[in-house]
């Protein structure tokens, strides 16, 4: 090969190798745009109640579209999110790196995404499962994205607000499966949305700083010495335990859930005790970590116990 040939060639090569590699980012800018690793509890907890609410089994294709409809719109409403707060993103420490604050992804392509794959994913569970898991994966969607959102930069109350569309997954599951509402699926929210609160106040606390950097007033911003987050951690903590026994009383599940339940409602007691006491990171910390297997544990206890114990 000629020389001068020989050159195209390589330059041809490398030019190809760069425009893999810049397209193989922005592909997995949008994978993290939708947060995968974070929306894989929101499929947990539909799963669950989808088979809660149908224990003798579903048929493939409702599990199917009932999960890929969810991921889709859990995907774009986290994607909207991250639009939303670019700013807000660009000044903290742990989210400073995401597309959007970044600038690697810029703000209407993203808006673009966020809203398509939405939508396709409420198209998914409305046609492949019903209307009703459509229509409450709606309310998850507009209520994160328009209500949680936009309070998050105001008030320490949207914790709260966003602890609605947060416990509403297990609801889609179950709306998908037996295509109403009833008490337990309303008990099923309940445990997601008071488990919610110790977790995020962990969380909050842990990360303090960085939510002050951004101006956003969480509660531990509000009041540095943080012990009203303590004591609301503790609340929570408590109420979800009671809550947590209810499964038993709408007849969704039998002693060894009851017993599971109890030992875990127990020991989130004495680590939100324990938090509210020093505040400390190492107590937040712990607290957090415990909440993250609580609930997988918990759900997996309810299941085990409605399909075959």
């Amino acid at each position: 090969m000629k020389p001068a040939a020989q050159s195209a060639a390589v330059s041809a090569s490398t030019s190809w190798d760069t425009t893999g590699v810049k397209s193989a980012r922005r592909f997995n800018d949008f994978v993290a745009l939708a947060k995968p690793r974070l929306n894989m509890l929101v499929l947990m907890t539909t799963a669950a109640g989808l088979y809660l609410a149908a224990p003798d089994g579903v048929a493939w294709p409702v599990l199917v579209h009932t999960l890929v409809g969810t991921a889709l719109v859990a995907g774009g409403a986290a994607a909207l999110n991250q639009v939303w707060e670019r700013d807000t993103d660009a000044l903290m420490r742990r989210t400073r790196n995401r597309p959007v604050a970044s600038g690697r992804l810029g703000v209407l392509e993203a808006l673009v995404f966020g809203v398509g794959i939405s939508a396709i994913g409420l198209l998914e569970l409305g046609i492949g499962v019903n209307p009703l898991s459509a229509a409450v994966a709606a309310l998850t969607l507009v209520s994160y994205v328009l209500l949680y959102t936009p309070l998050k930069r105001h008030t320490s109350l949207a914790t709260l607000v966003g602890a609605v569309p947060g416990a509403l997954p297990p609801v889609i599951g179950w709306a998908a499966a037996a295509n109403e509402i009833t008490l337990p699926a309303l008990v099923l929210f309940g445990i997601m949305f008071f488990w919610q609160m110790p977790h995020f106040l962990a969380i909050a606390w842990l990360y303090r700083e960085d939510y002050a950097a951004a101006g956003i007033p969480l509660l531990p911003v509000l009041e540095p010495d943080g012990h009203r987050t303590g004591r609301q951690a503790l609340l929570y903590g408590a109420a979800l335990w009671p809550v947590s026994l209810m499964p038993a009383l709408v007849g969704l599940s039998g002693g060894f859930y009851t017993a599971i339940a109890t030992v875990l409602g127990l020991t989130l007691i004495a680590l939100c005790a324990r938090f509210a006491r020093d505040r400390s990171a190492q107590s937040a910390r712990q607290l957090f970590l415990f909440s993250i297997t609580h609930l997988p544990i918990l759900q997996l206890a309810l299941i085990a116990d409605r399909l075959w114990i």
